[in-house]
């Protein structure tokens, strides 16, 4: 697996193009996807995207599929690794809100 996936931060943009592969989908449709599991917060732009998704497929997080040759769509999908860094991505912002409300409480 090359690197610890225990100990990876993943970028907003990152974790949010990870969760929109859940279901294969292309381009386009990650960013209209972000838009909306964010409430419109996340606007990716084209150029990020594209880079981070070339980054992923390096990383083997997520795979392109075979398109239709008449398609000029590439639909991409997450790996069983990519959702393995996804989960320990949930983990580690799980423990970051326990620990924010810990100590808002007063509890540390």
């Amino acid at each position: 697996m090359g690197e610890n996936t225990e100990k990876i931060a993943l970028t907003e943009a990152v974790y949010y193009i990870l969760l929109s592969l859940y279901t294969p989908l292309h381009g386009y449709g990650i960013m209209q996807n972000i838009m909306k599991i964010s409430d419109g917060r996340v606007n990716l732009a084209a150029g990020t995207l594209y880079g981070a998704l070339t980054t992923l497929q390096e990383k083997e997080w997520i795979l392109a599929l075979e398109d239709d040759e008449n398609s000029r769509k590439k639909t991409y999908e997450i790996t069983d690794l990519g959702k393995v860094v996804v989960e320990a991505e949930i983990k580690r912002l799980e423990e970051l809100v326990n620990n924010g409300h810990e100590i808002v409480r007063g509890r540390v």
